[in-house]
């Protein structure tokens, strides 16, 4: 009698694994990605070399009775700072063009990429607006202070970096978002309703931006309350410029995040991406900003004139703390729509 024999998925033999797919990244990257992230190594390497000269002691750059030379451990020290942060940068090149880099977490990988946008972008729309400013002017001194502070030259090669640190990480960072979280993007605003703490954060997140809001307004326009005596005399085109476009930071952070969250005006019928978009840019500029000026509104200064006054101060704090609440409403709506899909 012949046995039978069971043919079990125990005792076949496995079949060879189907390939699994890419990553959706383009591994290796394709030559647009290797060539951003060039860009990127090669548009920070002018700012990590002053940094290194500064950090060293060298006076590359600075002219002969600047402000940086009065306090020169704490310059060696924000120099140090400064230094790693440019660096991460470059980390952050490599990491969206590597394979390693789509398995790194979302909460270790968005919040340098978040805080990259909220330092660039301001540089990117504010140092050309303020040489455009210049030109129409006629005034050299303008997107550069009027005390000796740094040699002219720096702030072209420095601010020229950035842009184009801004423009390359900005590209290479759409690149990986499309393919790691693209269908985050589809639909509409309030498609996936927010809970109802993220909707009274962000209405008070939008209340409170009223207070920087028309304090950015009002100094764009030409008032000088809340200035001190020294600020008010020196204001410039590059002063209302950048008042202006901190005004306009805050007030599209505000109004991107209440429509993601609460997807209103429904009969404008507007498309997710864009609205996304700037509530991801918006809000980091401004609470980037916001508590980047209210560090340095702490530093020491021999001169008591140049401190800045508690409204000042108060703009600060409030562009920090609206940036980074609404920008934590914007993160909850994303993370519902991960859920739901």
């Amino acid at each position: 009698m012949t046995p039978t024999v069971r043919h079990t998925s125990s005792l076949t033999p496995a079949s060879p694994a189907a390939p699994r797919p890419r990553s959706g990244v383009g591994f290796p990257p394709g030559p647009v990605r290797r060539w951003l992230r060039g860009l990127v190594v090669a548009a920070c390497l002018p700012y990590l070399s002053l940094k290194c000269v500064w950090v060293a002691g060298g006076e590359l750059g600075i002219p002969a009775g600047s402000v940086l030379l009065e306090h020169p451990g704490t310059m060696a020290a924000a120099n140090a700072v400064t230094l790693v942060a440019d660096l991460v940068v470059v980390v952050l090149a490599l990491l969206l063009t590597q394979d390693w880099g789509r398995r790194v977490p979302a909460w270790l990988l968005v919040p340098p990429l978040w805080a990259a946008t909220g330092l660039l972008v301001p540089i990117m729309t504010g140092y050309p607006a303020q040489l455009l400013a210049a030109l129409a002017t006629g005034d050299e001194r303008t997107a550069a202070p009027a005390e000796p502070f740094l040699e002219p030259w720096v702030f072209g090669v420095v601010y020229g970096g950035f842009i184009l640190q801004g423009l390359a990480l900005g590209a290479l960072s759409l690149l990986y978002a499309r393919d790691r979280w693209g269908r985050l993007w589809r639909g509409r605003p309030g498609e996936s309703s927010a809970g109802p703490r993220t909707r009274a954060a962000a209405v008070t997140g939008a209340v409170l931006a009223l207070v920087p809001a028309s304090l950015h307004l009002m100094w764009a326009a030409g008032a000088t309350t809340g200035l001190t005596a020294r600020q008010a005399a020196e204001r410039d085109a590059d002063f209302h410029i950048l008042e202006a476009q901190r005004f306009g930071f805050t007030a599209v952070a505000a109004t991107a995040v209440l429509v993601l969250v609460l997807g209103r005006p429904a009969r404008l019928k507007l498309r997710l991406r864009p609205v996304l978009a700037a509530a991801w840019v918006a809000p980091a500029a401004a609470g980037c900003w916001g508590a980047s000026m209210s560090l340095v509104a702490l530093l020491p200064v021999a001169d008591p004139a140049e401190r800045v006054t508690v409204l000042t101060r108060l703009s600060y704090a409030g562009d920090m703390i609206t940036g980074f609440l609404l920008a934590a409403c914007a993160a909850v709506v994303l993370r519902r729509r991960g859920a739901g899909a």
